[in-house]
């Protein structure tokens, strides 16, 4: 079965999203250790935050004036960033820092393969999106590949109270996940600004209540680079991006693929070799991708008139407005961000839970 075209853009931007989170344990092994989590936490969201800052400001020189190509942010998402910084970058982190300290760090490893099942659950269940056995399947084949990459034989195990800690944390980032689908179609830079921003500041700020020691001059640049890349950086980009078109549950299904990255890294950067499980874990996750890049989900269905500003073009079944003449005048396909109204459809066409798949099935 073929892949639809329409969604390959997407699939490459959850795999890099996977790839940058991916990243992240093992750069930050090879050039720093010791430092507290909150601290961690709290500088890693203010170097995606400062780094998206950068972006936003150096853009229009880049683009030469021509600004984004995504709408901005407006005062009805404030809701959804004041949620994916509460539930992603405060609750969650948190609640991980305390169960770990009772937690063998086997069992956490291997509970925390839970966030994209959370996901999954979440969306299908209480944000309604549309997820089939095909999904579930790969759900779960994904889950298990991972759990077998992240099993040590000689690690200490141990299921208490406190490891149901690290579960409510993988449960706070799976709303994460799910609140995040609600401004995908917005400047994903702008998001991940003020998600990095208040993230940072609040876990800051608890990192010092709690007493943790700050980093030197010399760490701290190095964290706020390895923030901007990898852990609520450029990785929370690209997940937004993938987000607007292929829907929370299967973006986060690819996001559980980063350890396998993260194995990738070890190997070049430590030189340590594949476990033996690898092979296993590995055939696992490809069937679980398998499934899920060559789902084609199709039925009739209805389009309710609908007005909202998303990045979009006019080469495809849902936009056939017409511009005022106020708007400037467009080639065929070219993208582009403004208010823009829908009208009753009801047709029948390959599609994922996207910004204008929504409907209840």
């Amino acid at each position: 079965m073929k892949i639809d075209r329409r969604f390959i853009m997407p699939l490459i931007f959850a795999t890099l999203s996977a790839l940058f989170f991916g990243s992240c344990a093992p750069v930050t092994k090879y050039f720093i250790t010791g430092t507290d989590p909150l601290t961690l936490a709290s500088l890693f969201y203010l170097g995606s935050g400062l780094g998206m800052l950068c972006i936003i400001l150096f853009r229009p020189v880049v683009r030469r004036n021509r600004g984004s190509l995504d709408s901005s942010v407006s005062f009805h998402d404030i809701p959804y960033l004041v949620g994916m910084a509460l539930f992603g970058g405060i609750l969650a982190p948190v609640t991980l820092m305390y169960a770990m300290k009772e937690t063998p760090a086997a069992t956490g490893s291997l509970l925390l393969n839970f966030e994209p099942v959370a996901t999954g659950i979440l969306a299908a269940f209480l944000f309604r999106e549309a997820v089939g056995k095909r999904i579930w399947t790969s759900m779960v084949l994904v889950t298990i590949s991972c759990l077998i990459l992240s099993y040590d034989p000689e690690g200490i195990f141990g299921f208490s109270f406190h490891a149901l800690g690290v579960l409510l944390a993988c449960i706070f980032w799976g709303f994460d996940n799910n609140i995040s689908r609600g401004v995908s179609g917005k400047d994903p830079f702008m998001c991940i600004m003020i998600k990095g921003i208040l993230a940072g500041i609040c876990t800051g700020i608890i990192a010092l209540m709690m007493g943790e020691t700050i980093p030197s001059i010399s760490e701290i640049p190095i964290y706020l680079l390895i923030g901007f890349f990898t852990f609520g950086g450029l990785a929370s980009v690209f997940f937004l991006m993938a987000l607007r078109s292929l829907g929370a549950a299967r973006t986060a299904l690819f996001l559980a693929l980063s350890p396998f990255f993260g194995v990738f890294f070890s190997v070049l950067l430590f030189h340590e070799p594949f476990q033996q499980t690898f092979p296993i874990a590995f055939c696992l996750m490809s069937a679980g991708v398998y499934l899920l890049v060559t789902e084609k989900h199709s039925h009739e269905h209805t389009h309710q008139p609908l007005v909202h500003e998303h990045r979009h073009s006019h080469d495809d079944l849902h936009h056939s407005h017409k511009h005022h003449s106020f708007l400037p005048s467009l080639l065929p396909g070219e993208e582009h961000s403004h208010l823009h109204a829908h009208e009753i459809i009801i047709h029948d066409h390959p599609h994922k839970p996207d910004l204008h798949h929504q409907h209840e099935h």
